[in-house]
Formats: C-alpha cells, structure tokens, sequence
C-alpha cells in the first residue's frame, strides 16, 4: 500500500544533507566542544560554524544564537526572560493571541499565577491579527509581546514585520514563535524587528531535539537549566553537536530553495484546497491568502476527526487533526475555537501538511480518498441523518 505522508507541520523526514552532516560528529569528531585537547576543539570550531550558519540564515550575529532542545524550550526561556525583565522594571502586562502554541500559552498561565496579566488578542475568522490591534493593546506597563509568525493547525501567516515595527517604536520586547515558518518563508530578524524567535529543526527536515532561540544582543535571556557555562551561561549541559551540524545543514538547505519550494508546495495546496471545497458542508480553515506553502486544514460537519484520521490512515494517507502535540485529547482544537468554529464543527477537522517531496500524484490520491471517507462516515453518523431530515440546522 502507498503511503501518502501529509504530516508535515507535526515531523518532517530528515534530509539526506542533515543526515550527512550529523554522521561524522557521531563517529569521528565526537568530542565535548567544553574540551581543550584537539578532539574537543574540533568539537567547538563546528559548534561555532554552525551557529554563524544559522545566524546567516535569519540575519542576526551568531553570539545572538542559543541553542536549545526544541522550540518549546525555546518558547519557554523567551517568555521567562522577558517576564524576569519587565518585573524589575515594574512592567507585567504580556499581550499574545487566542491561538498560540500550548509552549506559550501553558507558559503564560505560570506567568499569571505569578502576577502577570496576559491579555489575548482575537484573531477573527481568518486567524489573523493586525499591527493596530497590538498597537491598541500595547501600555506603559507592557513588558512583551508574543505572537506566533504562522500558526501550526490553521497556516495562517501573521504581519510579523508590522507588529515588530509597533513594538520597536513603543519599546516593548517582540518574541515570535516561528517553529512552523523557518525555513519555509522568509525571515531576517533584523528588518522585521524581531526582538526574540524560537524555531525547531524537525519542522524543516532537520533531526528531532534541537531548536534556537535568538535573544537580540542586549535581551538578557534567564537560563531555564542551571549547570555548566554552556551557551554563554544561558542552558547548562553539553552541547548536542550532532543534532546541531543536522540542523545548520538542513536550514541552509531549506533558506536556499525557499522560492521554489513555496512554489512547488503552494501550488499541490491550492490544489487540494480547491478539490476539498467541493465537498458539501465543508469549509477552509484559516486565512485563505497569507497562508504556510504547505497547510490545508478545513473542518466537515457532521464527522469526527479521530475516525477521520484512522480510515485515512487504513488507506496509506497520514494526516491530523489539528495539532499533532494535542492530537491525543478529545477536546476540540482551541485554535478552532479561537477563529470561530462551533464546537461540533470543530471536532470534523483535517490538516494536511505537505512539504516538497509530496507529489501531483498523491494530491490526486488524497483527492480520491478524502472525499470517499467523508461520505462513509457521514452515511453511518446520526448527527448527519438529523442535519438531513432538519431536526438540526446545518452550520458550515
């Protein structure tokens, strides 16, 4: 059987170049980069390579790189730091959106039970928000701001240089998660006025267990793990050079072929898009324009997810509902609920990830199955038979 892998903004398959790149740190230069013999050396001249390679890729000084075990960590840290930051100035009021990571949004309710106020800005149907309303939002005790660059179930990209501009003119912190955008749109922290970003390299074919946070020099960053003088003092432990070389090299690769990529990719999406709103009762998810290259997500009454997801799954086709990170819970997605989704639609949700190996022949495969599934299911649920005779309104 085919397998159709459309789970992208969950993992992605790592890269032949990663995978090379990380193989001779495992076998020949395995030094501790901490280390002063030559072994160890070697260790620190690629640790210190890597991190210029990836500073080069988001336009900022490599001393502004802290490497980190994902982009939750990273999450965490910038939200700590920045908190640790405004409290000695007295400023602790945090303005983010209704539909973030869980990093930041479980982060900014230790914050709350710490006296912070977090305000949540909406984002409307579309999952967006505007430079005006954080503009709005922004006061004399704001400490941060934090909004996602793209969200991760919906794809919906947000107007990070606008926001970042509002910020710097009003001197407050800007930290963007941009876990599901780096490496597949454009970024350079210093144009867009990014003050703080966290990224993770299993979003971009890179391995799994590493990410960055970059901290803007003079954003003095809280360690979250306390131990050796790693990182300039900013995470304790031995740095994982492997996974760092894999990273470098599959960040590099996905920057240089961003164009054709988003090309490629956005082309097989709107493919889908356009063939899944032919299904009755169905609807998009999320801004239909400023959109991720590779995210289809759209709800379809009177069905649920999981089954969804498991016939899809008995068919060779791996996708999700919603987030991979929450895909283990029954409740529905809070992003859905963020942009307006009634509970009972919720639930009907699919999100195809595509990345640039996907092909025309497996969008076409999709577009054969997904329809199908939709159908079966729909023919066997009580809640459609009562949509159908009118006992319940439709909604979608």
């Amino acid at each position: 059987m085919t397998t159709v892998y459309a789970d992208n903004a969950a993992t992605t398959q790592m890269s032949r170049a990663a995978i090379d790149a990380m193989l001779p740190y495992m076998e020949t230069i395995y030094g501790n980069p901490s280390s002063l013999h030559s072994v160890g050396q070697k260790a620190a001249e690629a640790l210190q390579s890597a991190r210029e390679r990836i500073a080069a890729c988001l336009g900022c000084q490599p001393r502004e790189i802290t490497f980190t075990s994902g982009g939750s960590e990273a999450d965490n840290q910038a939200l700590l730091s920045a908190a640790k930051l405004g409290a000695r100035k007295g400023k602790k009021h945090i303005i983010s959106t209704a539909f973030e990571h869980h990093a930041i949004l479980h982060s900014l309710k230790r914050l709350e039970k710490e006296g912070f106020e977090v305000e949540l800005l909406p984002v409307g149907e579309t999952g967006t928000i505007t430079a005006l309303q954080v503009r709005d939002a922004i006061r004399d005790d704001t400490c941060l701001v934090t909004i996602m660059y793209a969200n991760n179930e919906i794809g919906s990209i947000l107007p990070i240089a606008e926001i970042g501009a509002v910020c710097k003119e009003k001197g407050v912190l800007f930290h963007t998660d941009a876990v599901q955008a780096a490496g597949h749109v454009h970024i350079n922290v210093r144009e867009q006025n990014i003050d703080m970003l966290s990224l993770s390299a299993h979003k971009f074919h890179g391995p799994k267990g590493i990410g960055v946070l970059y901290a803007r020099q003079g954003v003095i960053l809280t360690p979250l793990i306390e131990g050796g003088a790693q990182e300039r003092g900013k995470r304790a432990g031995t740095e994982n050079i492997p996974a760092i070389m894999g990273m470098a090299a599959a960040l590099e690769e996905a920057c240089a072929h961003i164009d054709e990529n988003a090309q490629k990719v956005s082309a097989l999406r709107d493919k889908l898009i356009a063939g899944l709103s032919k299904i009755p009762h169905s609807a998009l998810n999320g801004d239909p324009v400023n959109r991720l290259p590779g995210n289809v997500s759209f709800c379809f009454e009177g069905i649920e997810g999981e089954s969804l997801l498991l016939l899809l799954d008995a068919k060779g086709i791996c996708a999700s509902s919603g987030s991979a990170c929450t895909s283990g819970s029954l409740d529905p997605s809070h992003v859905l609920l963020a942009i307006g989704r009634p509970h009972e639609v919720a639930h009907g949700s699919l999100r195809l990830s595509l990345c640039e190996w996907n092909t025309e022949e497996e969008a076409d495969y999709m577009l054969r199955a997904i329809p199908e599934v939709v159908t079966y299911l729909r023919n066997m649920s009580p809640v459609w038979k009562e949509l159908l005779s009118g006992a319940r309104q439709f909604i979608l």
